[in-house]
């Protein structure tokens, strides 16, 4: 090793030999090529000291124990178990039998330690090697200690290797419910759904074709998440859709997949025409309805003036098409007032009466179109009719003649037959109307309720014949219907009840209310002949018991009452006499 004494030794002697040169006395000449010479001996003498202190260190260096290594670049998969070989070390030294120390350095170098020249894994149950939380490389350094002096430090860097662990995921606020409008056209993009992977794997995402709303949209591109609208949307026919969409891994072997369901809620839009009310439905699709406008009627007298008019169905009105929406209408007349004889409440549709008609024969019916638009829209209207039948003034209502009337069928497999009366006549329900001179009114309509279980059973024609479906009937059954008898043109009605019961086959229906047949109408022969001889043995034990009584009578007659009867005399005359005897003032006490 080149030292400082050494140093001062050599330039002792170069002063020491330039001096001696001087004294010497040679020329200058000379001197200056010794000096020269002086300077290059010098120089090689350094340079070979210098060489021999170098290789010097160089073998002392070559001797330690903590050389020998290199920086450590390794690789690890993730979720490897603990102990798992990270490196083996190269160091001249064995760590377990010499005087060096090896120690582990740096942000990670808690997930490896030594054994021996061996760097492994330190991980556990609870604390993984997880890629997606520590990131792709673990870096770590290597510090050599020789008699607790550093001689060498290495570097240490670990790559993990990426596993399949991880499954798809939906960002939440992505497969949030959604509202759309039903006025969204198709192919237009609906909404966007957004999964991640934990590795970092390619996803794809298709919609389940299997469900019931399936049909309402689509993915174009696999890979955006972007759902398209298939198929028009209508608030009317559905209010809410469900689409299921897969996301999918594409990259990997495993093929790892979430699902989501989205709510797509429907927005009313304001697509709907006006429609006026009842709604008459012409086509039936679950919810979804077609329509068409009633007719409205009413029916005007000649003395009819400044009347409010109240139509059948009634009253006249109309709704929006869009029922979340209700737009708000306004009502017309577009032809049929009778130049002014008929107004309409623009905001509520009812009509009113301001001329009366002159001559019924004229004029005997007005047939009104009414118009229903929107406020805001009034492209958006609807037409409906209104008929005013002018008649004449009516003065008394329809009524029947029986509160209760009496029908019969016999029990049968005929699927109609036609209820009779007592005597076997067709059972007529027929309603007076004194307005006509025979009484028959050709604007009344019959109809029939059920008061007891018998619905669909019985109809009423409109000449009020009752037919009924016998096949479904059954003997002993009895029922009670209600007729109703309706003045069309004064709407006034009639109210009668009709009294049904099926009989047995064969049995006759009875001739009157009072007949012998009613009696046993509601049992069969054996049963009448049965009550027939319960009777008659009643009547003879009754006459048998008043005979008894009347001979012990005769035996227990009073003796008085047997000296009249030998006298010859009716007892109650001998009673008498006595009688008068006694009630004389002169009467002696005793008679002998």
């Amino acid at each position: 090793m080149l030292t400082p004494w050494r140093l001062f030794l050599c330039q002792m002697a170069l002063n020491i030999f330039y001096h001696i040169a001087k004294e010497i006395g040679e020329m200058e000449s000379k001197w200056r090529l010794l000096h020269k010479a002086n300077i290059k001996l010098c120089s090689q003498l350094i340079f070979t000291f210098i060489t021999w202190q170098m290789s010097g260190y160089l073998t002392t260096k070559n001797s330690s124990l903590c050389l020998g290594g290199q920086d450590i670049f390794a690789t690890v998969r993730e979720n490897s178990p603990t102990g798992e070989i990270i490196a083996h070390l190269s160091i001249n030294g064995d760590p377990g039998a010499s005087s060096i120390r090896l120690c582990l350095t740096g942000e990670n170098a808690d997930w490896f330690y030594l054994e021996g020249r061996t760097i492994r894994l330190n991980s556990s149950f609870s604390r993984t090697l997880d890629r997606e939380v520590l990131g792709s490389v673990l870096i770590a350094a290597l510090t050599c200690y020789e008699d607790d002096i550093i001689r060498s430090r290495y570097r240490i860097m670990v790559e993990i290797l990426n596993e399949n662990d991880n499954m798809p995921y939906y960002l939440e606020d992505t497969i949030q419910p959604r509202y759309i409008s039903e006025l969204l056209t198709v192919n237009s993009m609906v909404f966007t759904v957004k999964a991640r992977d934990g590795d970092g794997d390619t996803i794809t995402y298709m919609t389940d074709k299997s469900t019931a709303d399936a049909s309402y949209f689509r993915i174009d591109l696999p890979n955006s998440g972007m759902v398209i609208l298939d198929k028009p949307l209508d608030y009317e026919t559905k209010t809410q859709l469900q689409v299921v969409i897969f996301a999918v891994e594409t990259t990997t072997k495993e093929k790892y997949s979430t699902t989501a369901t989205v709510t797509v809620n429907v927005l009313d839009g304001d697509d709907q025409y006006p429609q006026f009310q009842p709604c008459a439905p012409v086509y039936e699709d679950g919810d979804h309805n077609i329509c068409t406008n009633p007719v409205y009627s009413v029916n005007i007298t000649e003395t009819d003036e400044d009347a409010v008019l109240y139509f059948s169905p009634g009253p006249i009105h109309a709704e929006d098409g869009d029922k979340d929406i209700l737009t708000p209408l306004v009502y017309s007349i577009l032809s049929g007032d009778g130049n002014g004889r008929f107004t309409i409440d623009s905001k509520t549709g009812e009509i009113s009466l301001r001329q009366r008609v002159e001559n019924r024969l004229l004029t005997p019916s007005f047939r009104l179109r009414i118009m229903a638009a929107q406020v805001n829209d009034p492209k958006k209207y609807s037409v409906a009719t209104a008929l005013v039948h002018v008649v004449s003034e009516n003065r008394f209502p329809p009524f029947f003649n029986k509160t209760v009337y009496k029908g019969f069928l016999i029990e049968s497999s005929s699927p109609a037959t036609l209820v009779t009366t007592y005597g076997n006549q067709v059972l007529v329900v027929q309603a007076i109307d004194r307005d006509f001179r025979d009484g028959i009114n050709p604007k009344i309509h019959y109809t029939m309720q059920p008061l007891t279980g018998s619905n669909k059973l019985y109809h009423i024609s409109q000449d009020g014949i009752v037919i009924a479906k016998t096949d479904r009937l059954r003997a002993f059954d009895r029922h009670i219907l209600e007729v109703i008898a309706t003045d069309e043109e004064s709407g006034e009605t009639a109210h009668a009840s009709v009294d049904i019961e099926v009989l047995q086959r064969g049995q006759p229906v009875p001739r009157s209310p009072f007949g012998e047949e009613r009696l046993f109408g509601d049992m069969n022969a054996g049963m009448a002949g049965g009550i027939a001889a319960l009777v008659l043995l009643v009547a003879v034990t009754v006459l048998f018991l008043f005979l008894w009584l009347a001979k012990r009578r005769r035996e227990r007659r009073d003796p008085a009452d047997r000296g009249a009867v030998a006298l010859g005399k009716h007892p109650n005359v001998s009673l008498r006499w006595f009688q008068q005897e006694a009630s004389s003032p002169i009467a002696p006490r005793h008679v002998l």
